[in-house]
């Protein structure tokens, strides 16, 4: 492997992440991944997809994994930044588990009932040969028995448990039962609960001891379980309606993960933010405003609310080098200090000498 990270860099990495977990670095957090190094060999025959999912179940793991290895093998790692790779299913991937239908389009993944049934005839169950289930594993063990602790397995996007009851009861169904049924969507809740956090157990198992610590979808590095927990579905339902269906459930589950996190996604679920910061054991929340929204630099009072609670506040820098760094800095001014802050941004290898002199500014 020529993947440009060292044990050392490891050793680093751990320290830094550790000491903002406890609130005690007084820097941000600054992962920058560089695009665009010479891998040193060919690319293998296998194409990068982003979706794992767009694989099929008979292609070997240990090729995806090798293209895995190759895409870490083209970046360099700045600052915070480290090597990980997501085995992505698609977002509320317990769903294909439950035994919903994965469906891969051009671009994305979908999960969808086999049958529309009523929420009074559903129940969730565990079932070990659910081949998604399977091959998540499969993918997995592959994965950190061929890096051997140089590179960070992610845990797959499990989901939202009320998402993921969603994606059984499409459309309007949901919001429905919310006034017709709301013993049944709590029971379902709770039943998605308990599953959830038995294929996390799973999951993990296959992952440690020899992953260097815990990732999620989005790449924050923990020594102990982290996730970014997330109900895309609060967009669509008030704050009364959290307090009632969401948040309980999301507090048990920030209850039994060391550094839980939060994602807040778009607009619409901006009012729920003042009731999502009172869950005590919930460390962060990340914020994106969505696609048709300003910017992430847009909305300074998101992140003051969220410093000021006390917990941390991720975000990713997307496009060009130069308007990555000015929205960082903007953001800093918005909010009195960089401290609790984490950035996950991505450049190219030409932008090195500018992301160096801007990790410097901020104590790198």
């Amino acid at each position: 492997m020529n993947i440009d990270f060292s044990p050392r860099r490891w050793q680093s990495v751990k320290e830094h992440y550790r000491a903002w977990w406890a609130g005690e670095l007084e820097r941000p957090l600054l992962a920058v991944t560089l695009n665009g190094r010479d891998a040193g060999r060919p690319a293998p025959a296998l194409p990068y997809h982003g979706f794992t999912a767009f694989y099929g179940l008979d292609t070997p793991a240990e090729q995806i994994v090798d293209r895995w290895t190759y895409q870490l093998e083209t970046q360099k790692f700045l600052g915070d930044a480290f090597p990980s790779m997501w085995p992505n299913y698609g977002a509320g991937a317990i769903a294909a588990f439950l035994g919903a239908e994965l469906h891969n389009t051009e671009h994305t993944v979908w999960f969808r009932p086999r049958a529309v049934r009523d929420i009074r005839d559903i129940s969730f169950a565990y079932d070990p040969e659910n081949p998604w289930f399977r091959r998540v594993k499969e993918v997995v063990r592959a994965a950190v028995g061929q890096w051997h602790g140089r590179v960070q397995t992610s845990m797959t996007d499990l989901g939202g448990n009320l998402d993921v009851l969603s994606s059984f009861r499409p459309g309007e169904n949901l919001l429905l039962d919310l006034y017709d049924h709301p013993d049944e969507v709590k029971r379902l809740t709770w039943e998605a609960h308990g599953l959830w956090f038995r294929y996390f157990d799973e999951i993990n198992a296959c992952l440690q001891p020899a992953n260097p610590g815990y990732t999620a979808w989005t790449p924050i590095f923990s020594d102990e379980p982290y996730y970014m927990l997330q109900c895309d579905f609060c967009y669509m339902i008030s704050p009364a309606m959290l307090d009632e269906f969401v948040k309980p459930e999301l507090a048990a589950a920030c209850a039994r993960i060391a550094n839980p996190f939060y994602h807040l996604d778009g607009p619409g679920q901006i009012p729920h933010l003042d009731s999502l910061l009172e869950i005590k054991e919930l460390k962060g929340v990340q914020w994106i405003p969505g696609d048709g929204q300003p910017g992430i630099g847009h909305w300074p009072q998101i992140y003051r609310k969220i410093i000021a609670a006390g917990k941390r506040a991720q975000l990713f820098g997307y496009g060009k080098w130069a308007d990555i760094e000015r929205t960082f800095d903007t953001i800093v001014q918005q909010v009195g200090s960089a401290k609790g802050l984490i950035l996950i941004a991505g450049a190219e290898v030409k932008d090195e000498a500018a992301v160096m002199r801007f990790l410097e500014r901020y104590g790198q």
